[in-house]
Formats: structure tokens, sequence, C-alpha cells
């Protein structure tokens, strides 16, 4: 079954992507705090159901301290809703999938640990696809900055960065929260058995508090958030993306997650494919040259440190 869970979570976060693209809509300007209000009600209405369904103590405290952790992806992913307004899905999600190995290195300046070679390999062949990308972004007759403005463009340009960069840390939180020799989750109550669900219900949960926030702020607006209907796309995205992590965490917990990592890593290629095919996304042969390179790097990096 490991396998079944491996390929539904890189499906299901393929399709988040797609659904979170085509619900960010250029025109409409409070989209990304939308997306944020449905991700926050899917993932609230789960960790409410987790709460009732398993049989652990949760607690405030639980809550805030995770907080953290919590606030970086959460912070990173409204970035990258922004972005998504304007930024080609084939260009924002592997510059983003670089998160990883931007863990590996804060890993090395924050918790000392060491890298083998290839890893440092697979890092320089990211670091080349993200630097020939960023080249091209900043040269030549681009639509996207005609169309937008110079700062408008810059700044829609620097969301998946700065989504990779944030994500990264909030990754290096998460290791240092998780484990169980450092844990301050130990200190309130914590134990072996439950840590991750209390983990993974604090983000949910901060996530929903979130979303009602961005949901008050925008009606004292006055802004229409629309029906269901008119926000089908942001709701199936947060569906998928809500879905994709109870499967990645069944595939992870199989045993066979070395295997499994590797495979959930190649989402950015269900993404670039799905974009292509549904969004009729279309970029220079150069474009894709750069984004294929920083696929094969972090696909490389997904395998190295699955060893």
């Amino acid at each position: 079954m490991w396998l079944v869970y491996t390929l539904a979570t890189t499906l299901l976060w393929g399709l988040a992507e797609l659904f979170y693209k085509k619900g960010a809509l250029e025109r409409e300007k409070y989209s990304h705090l939308k997306i944020c209000v449905m991700v926050g009600l899917v993932m609230g209405l789960h960790a409410v159901y987790t709460l009732v369904t398993e049989d652990f103590t949760y607690t405030l405290q639980h809550l805030i301290t995770y907080l953290p952790v919590s606030a970086c992806y959460i912070l990173s992913m409204a970035f990258s809703f922004f972005g998504m307004r304007f930024i080609e899905e084939s260009i924002s999600d592997p510059i983003e999938n670089t998160s990883g190995a931007m863990c590996s290195l804060m890993c090395v300046l924050f918790l000392g640990d060491r890298l083998d070679a290839m890893v440092w390999v697979a890092i320089g062949i990211i670091v080349i696809g993200v630097v020939g990308i960023g080249f091209l972004e900043n040269s030549g007759d681009l639509k996207r900055r005609q169309r937008l403005g110079k700062k408008l463009a810059i700044t829609a340009f620097c969301m998946p960065f700065l989504y990779a960069l944030i994500d990264a840390f909030g990754c290096v939180l998460d290791i240092y929260f998780l484990e169980m020799e450092t844990s301050p989750l130990l200190a309130v109550g914590a134990t072996e058995d439950t840590i991750e669900l209390i983990a993974n219900t604090s983000y949910e949960l901060t996530f929903a508090l979130v979303g009602l926030v961005m949901f008050i702020f925008m009606k004292i607006k006055g802004v229409k958030f629309g029906g269901l209907v008119e926000q089908k796309d942001k709701a199936l995205a947060a569906v998928c993306e809500t879905a994709g992590q109870l499967t990645y965490v069944y595939a992870m917990a199989s045993g066979n997650g070395a295997i499994a990592a590797p495979i959930i890593s190649a989402v950015c290629v269900v993404s670039l494919l799905l974009s292509r095919i549904f969004l009729k996304e279309k970029l220079t042969k150069k474009q894709y040259l750069f984004i294929g390179i920083i696929i094969v790097g972090i696909l490389m990096l997904a395998i190295i440190e699955g060893e």
C-alpha cells in the first residue's frame, strides 16, 4: 500500500498546485487571501476530525509552542499564493521546490549537520538552474514586465524564492521540534507516540485561525468572498493539499520512506505537465532547459537524502 499512498500524494499535491494557480486570479486583488481562507477552512475541519477520532490529549500550549513552525509554513504559502497570481506555475513550482536544498544548507549552518559530496553537487545543479531562470527573467523582452510594470513584476518573481527560503527555515525548525532529544513539545506533554499528531494538528488549527482572520479582514474591507461554486478552484486546491498531507503521512510511515521521498519530490514534474496541459502555459526552450536542470537537482537530492 505504501506505493499507492506515495503515488496518491504526488498526484494530489500536483493537482493542488494546478487548482491553486487556477484560483489565484491576477485580476482578483484578494484571491491569495481567499485561498488562505479556503485552506484554513479545510485544514481546520480536518484538525477537528483528528481531535475527535484520535486518542491523544491536546491543549492550547501545544498550539502556542509549535507556533514558530506553523508561522513559517503559513507565511511561505501566503507568499506562494500571491506570486501565483502573476508567475507561471511552470516557473514558480520548481523554484519553490528548491526549499529542500535550502533546508540542507540551513541544517549545516544551524544544526551542525554534515553533507556528502554528492549532496553539494545536487545543490550546485539546483543553483545553476535557479541562476539561469533568474537571468532569463531579468533580460530580454518579457510580456509580464510590460503587463505588470517593472516593480510588480520583480516583486512577483521574488515570491517563489521567499516561499523556498521561509519554508526551508520552517523545515529546519520542524526537525528540531520533532526530534525527541530537543523538542520543546515534550515540555508541554507530547510523547513519542503523539508528537507528530500534535504538531500537525497545531499547524492545521493555526492555519484555520489565520484563515478566519483573513476572512474577517476582507469582510471589514467590504470584499465579496463569493459562494463555494465561485471559489471551487480554491476549495479543490485546499482539499487536495490536505488529502495529500494525509497520504504523505501514511507513505512515510510505511517503512519505505527512503523510496517514497524521491517519488513524492517529483510533484514538480507533475505540476509542470498539468500546467502545460490544462493551463496551456508555454515557456521558451531556454526556460524549460533551466527548469529541467532544477528538477534534476531536486530529484538527485531527494534520492541521495533517501538512501
